[in-house]
């Protein structure tokens, strides 16, 4: 696992996409052979989505032959609601760039077959021939997408309850209301993410300190699933200097020392 500590949660973001622009482009994706992308939602991943944007409108990157895959989406919540993970996506990131609608690919939260619904997406993933890159954010407890805190390790796209404390995190975006807030969500698994060539997570703040401690020094467990990417053979975590204050003096140094001579 490869680690990258950065000041401050702009170069976070900027190292993150200079990273995701690099391998889309050494890809050379055609209609035939497009680069496959996985996309997270949520507030870390914003600024990753915002250099991509202006790599984009630089002229340094094209979207015309990239195929993305969503984390996750709400159950029963409109597509056309603004907290959605449709709205969120769109609003931040596909509307600014030169992706084809059809590219696009996010969990249907109002199927009327859910379980469905789950396993057409995990055939579309593997029809596309698996994902290249899954970029990723890491939630305070530890969850990856909605693989929430003992969520099976080998999990593939499946209907998950939310746990109180997302609930309580996610009721920020809707009035502080926790009865507005949807009970459950579909989600990639952690399986499915594991699945993929390679994995990218950005990690920031404080209160993300001791998630990233889990994931980087801690055991891999299910009561922290992103733990698991400790054993992906190509997993990255790239995160801000606020996140590692729960890391051991030796590790973060190890870290930031590896990275000296890490010409990649």
């Amino acid at each position: 696992m490869r680690v990258i500590i950065e000041p401050t949660y702009e170069k976070m973001s900027k190292w993150a996409a200079d990273y995701v622009a690099k391998r889309i482009i050494e890809s050379n994706p055609t209609p035939e052979k497009p680069f496959k992308l996985g996309c997270p939602t949520g507030s870390s991943p914003l600024g990753l989505y915002k250099e991509l944007i202006n790599k984009y409108k630089a002229g340094e990157l094209s979207f015309q032959n990239v195929v993305t895959f969503n984390m996750d989406e709400y159950v029963n919540l409109p597509e056309d609601h603004p907290e959605s993970y449709h709205s969120f996506m769109w609003t931040n990131f596909f509307f600014h760039i030169d992706i084809k609608k059809e590219n696009v690919h996010i969990l249907n939260g109002n199927a009327k077959d859910l379980k469905e619904e789950c396993e057409s997406y995990e055939a579309a993933i593997e029809a596309a021939g698996g994902i290249d890159l899954f970029m990723g954010g890491v939630g305070p407890d530890g969850h990856m997408a909605f693989n929430e805190p003992g969520s099976s390790l080998t999990s593939k796209t499946r209907v998950k309850t939310l746990t109180t404390d997302t609930i309580i995190a996610n009721s920020r975006f809707f009035d502080n209301n926790l009865d507005l807030v949807p009970k459950q969500a579909l989600t990639v698994g952690i399986g499915t993410v594991m699945a993929a060539k390679e994995v990218l997570l950005v990690c920031n703040g404080h209160h993300k300190a001791r998630a990233l401690q889990h994931i980087i020094d801690g055991e891999v467990s299910h009561k922290w699933t992103a733990s698991m990417i400790q054993m992906h053979p190509h997993a990255i975590v790239v995160c801000d200097e606020a996140a590692c204050d729960e890391l051991t003096v030796g590790t973060y140094k190890y870290y930031l020392d590896k990275e000296r001579y890490n010409l990649i």
